[in-house]
């Protein structure tokens, strides 16, 4: 038993010996021979792995940033995501308000304004000094796209309060809008139901006194001395006075809102410099004062500076079918009373 133990023994160290010791075949003294390895050798094994661990290590870490997102990157691109379809989304919106606004601003323009015979407002007033942006948002880096949009926001604000301030102007224009309509001329200056009193219209007429072609500035009324003339519109009386020559005894009243009526040729002014009148007021009578020919009223309608035909300004007077009457009595060529 002593012996096997013994044996036992032994082939257990030589077996663990076999396993440290490497061995290998010399043909040339065909023996089996101790195989010694340098430290040299030793030190270029280790390198040479440690190099082709570094290598693989750099290879597996760039293929993973290149194809594999870390958590935090894959978090940062779905917010980026995220952020440009709300970027879209806003865009479409700016794009329809600014479509709506652009309506109104049409409407403002060429409706409302028109109306109340109101300077239209510039495109550039309306938006401001703000550059217009045409780079696609893939195209644009963050503070870019930010600065787009700001200049997207501050040009509908400057759209908005431009037009906040027109609608403030035509509010203010229709609460005066009465006013107005009372004050331009809209009626005859001595009674004439029958539309037989008018002796001379406006344009090229034949003077009674000089019997040449010249230019007739205003309508004439005939009517016996002493009829009552009244005014065809609210206003101030802005001259009443007598003229040596042309009109005479006669009143110029400001209407406002670039309109005047001159009423000529009369016989006694009742109305003085400064008073304000309305509308159906009686403002002097019939008369032959100055340059005339008979007793008549001498009228004119001044718009702007500029003396225009006061046929058109008889629609709280006439019907369509008056009107058209009155239109062709005024357009014959007869001779003027002044």
């Amino acid at each position: 038993m002593a012996l096997r133990s013994v044996m036992s023994a032994s082939s257990f160290r030589h077996t663990w010996s076999m396993k440290k010791v490497k061995y290998f075949y010399n043909t040339q003294t065909l023996k089996y021979e101790k195989l010694v390895v340098s430290v040299r050798v030793k030190i270029l094994r280790i390198l040479g792995f440690l190099s082709a661990a570094i290598v693989t290590g750099i290879l597996f870490l760039s293929v993973a940033y290149r194809f594999l997102d870390s958590p935090k990157e894959k978090n940062l691109r779905r917010e980026i995501d995220q952020m440009k379809e709300q970027y879209d989304l806003l865009t479409d919106r700016l794009s329809e308000v600014k479509g709506q606004l652009t309506e109104l601003q049409h409407r403002d323009n060429e409706i409302y304004r028109v109306i109340f015979e109101a300077a239209p407002i510039a495109d550039s007033a309306r938006a401001g000094e703000v550059k217009k942006r045409e780079e696609r948002l893939l195209a644009l880096t963050n503070s870019e796209v930010i600065e787009a949009t700001s200049g997207t926001l501050t040009e509908l604000t400057n759209r908005v309060k431009a037009q906040e301030k027109s609608y403030a102007q035509i509010d203010d224009l229709i609460r005066n809008k009465q006013k107005m309509l009372a004050s331009i001329p809209a009626i005859q200056p001595v009674a004439n139901k029958d539309l037989d009193r008018i002796a001379s219209g406006f344009g090229y007429r034949v003077d009674p006194i000089y019997k040449t072609v010249k230019f007739h500035s205003g309508l004439d009324f005939a009517a016996p001395s002493g009829t009552p003339i009244y005014a065809t519109g609210d206003g101030t009386v802005e001259d009443a006075s007598l003229s040596e020559t042309g009109y005479g005894n006669h009143v110029l009243l400001n209407h406002g809102y670039g309109y005047k009526t001159l009423y000529g040729h009369m016989v006694r002014i009742k109305v003085k410099r400064g008073q304000q009148v309305k509308r159906g007021d009686v403002v002097g009578w019939v008369g032959s004062t100055g340059k005339s020919t008979g007793p008549h009223c001498h009228y004119e309608v001044i718009k702007n500076t500029s003396k225009v035909d006061p046929v058109f300004f008889f629609f709280n007077d006439l019907n369509a079918e008056q009107f058209d009457k009155m239109l062709k009595i005024a357009r014959s060529g007869n001779q003027s009373l002044d």
